[in-house]
């Protein structure tokens, strides 16, 4: 196995999947104040949100570091 994919916490998770995971989670007004851009403010849905981070590489980055961040707290935690 390679071990970059091991070692990446993203491998395998798309970003349709990782975006629903945290809106299950902390929903978008949280979101929102996590993250301050306006596709979690402004008539949010995942279809809108993933168009945009899908164009906007910035703000990508911000919900993938937010993500590993949630499931390191959440690993920890078990």
């Amino acid at each position: 196995m390679n071990n970059n994919s091991s070692n990446n916490p993203l491998h395998g998770v798309t970003l349709e999947m990782l975006l629903t995971e945290l809106v299950e989670f902390y929903g978008y007004p949280e979101l929102a104040n996590l993250i301050d851009i306006n596709c979690f403010k402004s008539d949010p849905t995942i279809k809108s949100s993933l168009t945009f981070l899908r164009r906007t590489p910035w703000a990508r980055t911000k919900v993938e570091n937010l993500y590993i961040s949630y499931k390191k707290e959440i690993n920890a935690d078990q």
